[in-house]
């Protein structure tokens, strides 16, 4: 491996920091509840996400009071390739954003950190993973421009972060991707989406079609396909795995990151808490690595994989393109008293289930369902109305902002 043993022994002494996705306000207080040190979100201009998941003016500020009250950063996402009427915009929504508290803006268009760097000089620019930016010599002169950050190329492994950590100033901070979906394409960059939709995955709009089943068509033989069988009939033979970097955290810090990001804004809020969680209390030495990689195995994800770090990818690993999960999120905690939950409900359970509580920085604890009670006093063996208030039984500790799940294996 290439290492610097220097730099090696600087990085230990290197704040880590874990960020976290948000889509709208409840993954962000769920992200910042669960250990996130820092969030990031998107905004009006730029986000490179649908626009469901983004924040508008008003509330990025309030998002930026919720992470700083609670000690936290907030980082505003521009990284979508500009058009040329959108350049003129950047610089103003840069001032807005400054004036609002964000901590930092993540930028991928040099058009766009240029009109940044003049319309809010003393905002701090995070250069995206989107600008692929995967060597020392580009890293610098990015830092140049006034880059505090760059967000790694997703293609580099651990040899190849180490070298770019070894030549690059050390004012220049380095953040790499751990968990989540991935694309197909280099660092993003992909146009099939544009092709066979409309929808441009360099301006947010993926279809995501290389998640779809696809066939064989022979040029002498039109409208006949033949399938293209991976297992069970399934012929997503374009579909990434996930990251999932749990075991190989020490690694990436050695190698001189110290910014460990979560991918998923158009993710729940069930989704962001449980990922954080247990990223957090990997880093911090609160649970084993073990029983870590465990809970990931229990939200929503596809096949895992560690990406490119090692230098290869899995090769002959089944990726049926679908979901897999070990648990189901059911409700919030809004409250409990008196040995009772009250309850949000958000997917059915019902008596005789066994629930689990998910809550920040210590083991799940797990209780039998033996009643369910209505606001107006009835009981009632199932709760099969999403966002009905509810209360449960409950002996064992709670708090509010605390999620439930049941274990359900399954795969969508």
């Amino acid at each position: 491996m290439w290492y610097n043993p220097n730099y090696r022994n600087q990085v230990s002494f290197m704040i880590t920091e874990l960020l976290s996705p948000a889509g709208d306000r409840e993954s962000l207080e769920a992200a910042l509840r669960f250990g996130a040190d820092a969030v990031y979100i998107g905004g009006e201009t730029l986000q490179l996400r649908a626009k469901s998941a983004g924040f508008d003016r008003e509330t990025i500020v309030e998002a930026v009071k919720l992470a700083h009250g609670a000690g936290k950063r907030l980082y505003v996402t521009m990284n979508s390739l500009a058009k040329n009427g959108e350049i003129p915009l950047a610089g103003e929504y840069a001032r807005f954003l400054k004036d609002a508290g964000v901590d930092a803006v993540i930028v991928s268009d040099i058009g766009v950190l240029a009109a940044v760097r003049e319309g809010a000089p003393d905002l701090e620019l995070h250069l995206s993973t989107q600008a692929s930016c995967m060597n020392y010599a580009a890293a610098r002169v990015y830092h140049r421009m006034g880059v505090k950050r760059i967000v790694l190329a997703r293609e580099m492994s651990i040899d190849d972060i180490a070298e770019l950590r070894a030549k690059t100033p050390a004012s220049l901070e380095l953040e790499a991707f751990v968990h989540g979906a991935m694309c197909m394409a280099y660092s993003g960059r992909c146009v099939i989406s544009s092709y066979l939709t409309g929808r441009s995955g360099n301006r947010g709009e993926c279809a995501q079609p290389c998640r779809w089943s696809y066939a064989l068509l022979e040029e002498k033989r039109p409208g006949e396909y033949f399938p293209v069988e991976q297992e069970g009939g399934v012929t997503a033979i374009l579909s990434s795995h996930d990251l999932n970097c749990i075991r190989i955290l020490d690694e990436l810090k050695a190698a001189g990151v110290t910014s460990f990001k979560i991918e998923g804004r158009m993710k729940t809020a069930f989704y962001a808490a449980s990922v954080t969680r247990a990223y957090r209390m990997a880093l911090d030495g609160t649970d084993t690595i073990d029983s870590c990689a465990a809970e990931l195995e229990l939200v929503k994800h596809r096949p895992y994989s560690e990406g490119f770090y090692h230098g290869y990818l899995k090769e002959n690993h089944f990726n049926s393109g679908r979901y897999n999960h070990g648990a189901v999120f059911v409700g919030n905690v809004l409250d409990q008293k008196d040995g009772m939950l009250r309850v949000r409900q958000r997917n059915n359970f019902k008596v005789g289930q066994v629930l689990e509580i998910l809550s920040p920085g210590r083991e799940t604890a797990a209780f039998p369902v033996t009643d369910i009670m209505t606001e107006s006093g009835e009981h009632r063996d199932a709760a099969p109305h999403p966002n009905e208030i509810l209360y449960i039984p409950c002996p064992v500790r709670a708090e509010p902002g605390d999620f439930l799940r049941r274990r359900e294996s399954g795969e969508t």
